[in-house]
């Protein structure tokens, strides 16, 4: 089967790989639909991340199974499902806590001796405990099927981020970063009842679709200037509630200088580049609260799988460009040089 594999900054390619089989009773093999690129592929696409040459890359798809393991119960061959970008097993204590990120049994797509999400057909460990099912006529919509991709990663990212924030109804949010997390963070911040929301962009594309998705206020200036710009919306207080999604020292200092006295900060960005020089004493006395990190979306898919069907919110936009997988070098360089937001690939 083909799919793509990295061999160096800027080399990715697309290849013929073996073909998928199952290793142990708690397998799946799920021929993909649809898979994407993430921001966070970018990392080891410019060299900034480690990787080891012929790795597979991709960690975000939709397909269908084909096989299962003799011990798969929760799902069968024909099913349409979902694969987040961990797997788990679902039943360690940490899954149990709704922890799956940190399952003892789980990993990474991409990472040695697994399959990657930029191909045909992947190889899933631990199959109940990773998959979720979805109405198989949603497989014939493809704006649905569209934005039912997005549970893989970047919409239950976005959610970790406004559930880290702290937002409730009423509140006033800002977030920081205008790429397909922080878009969802929008999104997710529009949907736990925000009364205003502060997206801080500066690609009128992307703060258009952060507009479409909730936001009440767009802040296109950076540094220092993004920090008066919102104490000023916000009467010299700050924001109650933060979502950081890009990762970068610059972004996370923004963060904590817009936020209020005594509110909360959902850092879901993928730290990278150099290191945040964040003063921890501005933190610490102003009791500001850091949360966040690395989102368990096996555990939120269930809360915003309905959502999504229902058409109650729709993430698609996020996706601006679609290529098959002859096309992924080239989507790639697109989001490399921000001539695309998110890339979605047709497999």
């Amino acid at each position: 089967m083909r799919a793509t594999v990295i061999h160096a900054s800027r080399d990715v390619r697309v290849e013929e790989v073996p073909d998928p089989v199952i290793r142990r009773p708690t397998d799946a093999v799920v021929r993909v639909v649809l898979s994407c690129i993430c921001g966070t592929d970018l990392w080891a696409y410019r060299g900034l991340a480690d990787f080891r040459s012929g790795q597979r890359t991709g960690h975000e798809s939709i397909g269908i199974v084909e096989e299962v393991g003799a011990e798969v119960v929760g799902c069968s061959a024909g099913d349409l499902v979902v694969v987040p970008f961990v797997w788990s097993d679902g039943v360690c204590d940490y899954c149990a806590e709704g922890l799956t990120t940190s399952c003892e049994q789980g990993g990474f797509w991409g990472t040695k001796g697994s399959d990657g999400g930029q191909g045909e057909a992947l190889r899933v460990p631990y199959a109940d405990g990773t998959l979720v099912r979805l109405p198989r006529e949603a497989a014939s919509d493809r704006r649905l099927l569209t934005a039912l991709l997005t549970l893989s990663d970047v919409l239950g990212t976005g959610h970790h981020g406004a559930v880290g924030a702290g937002v409730r109804p009423g509140t006033t949010v800002a977030v920081v970063g205008d790429g397909a997390v922080g878009l969802c963070g929008v999104l997710a911040a529009k949907r736990l009842g925000a009364e205003r929301i502060i997206a801080l962009g500066r690609h009128p594309s992307r703060t258009d679709i952060a507009t479409r998705f909730g936001a009440t206020d767009i802040v296109a200036e950076r540094g220092e200037a993004a920090v008066e710009a919102v104490r000023e919306l916000t009467g010299g207080r700050g924001v109650p509630a933060v979502i950081e999604a890009v990762g970068t020292a610059q972004s996370l200092w923004t963060a904590v200088r817009i936020t209020r006295d005594g509110g909360s900060i959902g850092c879901v960005g993928v730290p990278h580049g150099s290191d945040t020089g964040l003063d921890l004493s501005d933190v610490f006395e102003r009791n500001i609260a850091l949360r966040g990190g690395v989102a368990p979306v096996r555990t939120y898919i269930p809360r915003l799988l309905p959502d999504v069907l229902e058409g109650v919110i729709d993430p698609s936009p996020v996706f601006d460009l679609t290529v098959g997988l002859d096309g992924v070098p080239g989507g790639y360089q697109a989001m490399d040089e921000r001539t695309s937001l998110k890339v979605l690939i047709s497999c």
